[in-house]
């Protein structure tokens, strides 16, 4: 296995919203390099850019498998694959169940789920051929609550990425590869903010027994914890990060 001082490839998706960017640095402070995936080619070069050599920058859309393949070619003949995979990025929808269009939950669905399927099983081979990985999936209270303001594709996709880590688990752990989830509510980024008006974030602030959001630097926390070297005795776990609003 990779020795705790060597240095590590991570591919994060969705690295140019604030969560993404946030755990994107995180990583490079901890000696890492970092693969920044989103869908914008130009903002991915204008945050590289600040960010040191050690910040890769390549746009793909997500939810088009061969679209994938092709920035995993890159990705491979450039650094041999990855060692760690945060598969982050998502869309967020508010529409419940009857005001779901096909179009809409498709849409969901395809970047939410069947991306990060695609990607993940492109890295896995090469995690297996290490015997060593870290794969962590941003899934959501949505998953677990049904959805308090969030939409049924949504929560559903959410739900998704759980059944999908816990199969992951079962099956890598023989090869030195973990997979854990997080499962965070109202982190403060716009895809939560500017979908709440003022009254909406005031009465679910209410309701979180912490009192506030949490914050990007916090969730960020939670990713260094998982891919850290001792950390790989821990795998299939879906740590809660909400403040107290739901326990299990």
């Amino acid at each position: 296995m990779p020795s705790s001082t060597e240095k590590k490839t991570a591919l994060v998706t969705g690295a140019a919203g604030t969560l993404g960017l946030t755990v994107t640095k995180a990583l490079l402070g901890k000696g890492h390099r970092v693969v920044m995936a989103d869908i914008d080619q130009a903002r991915l070069d204008e945050l590289a850019a600040g960010l040191g050599p050690d910040a890769f920058p390549i746009a793909f859309n997500l939810g088009d498998a061969a679209d994938v393949a092709r920035a995993w070619k890159t990705i491979e003949d450039k650094f041999g694959g990855v060692d760690i995979l945060v598969n982050n990025a998502g869309i967020l929808t508010n529409n419940k169940v009857e005001s779901t269009s096909p179009e809409e939950w498709q849409r969901v669905m395809n970047i939410n789920v069947n991306g990060v399927f695609y990607l993940t099983q492109l890295a896995v081979p090469g995690m297996k051929r290490k015997r060593w990985g870290r794969i962590v999936n941003t899934s959501s209270l949505a998953a677990k609550s049904g959805g308090i303001t969030a939409g049924t594709a949504y929560s559903t996709s959410k739900g998704a990425i759980i059944s999908f880590t816990f199969s992951l688990a079962a099956e890598l752990a023989a090869f030195g590869i973990t997979a854990n989830g997080i499962a965070p509510a109202y982190v403060r980024t716009p895809m939560v903010t500017a979908q709440l008006n003022d009254q909406q974030r005031a009465d679910v602030i209410a309701k979180i027994p912490v009192g506030r959001f949490c914050e990007p630097e916090e969730f960020a926390h939670v990713v260094l914890f998982l891919v850290d070297e001792l950390a790989g005795f821990i795998t299939g776990e879906i740590i809660d990060q909400n403040g107290g609003l739901h326990f299990d």
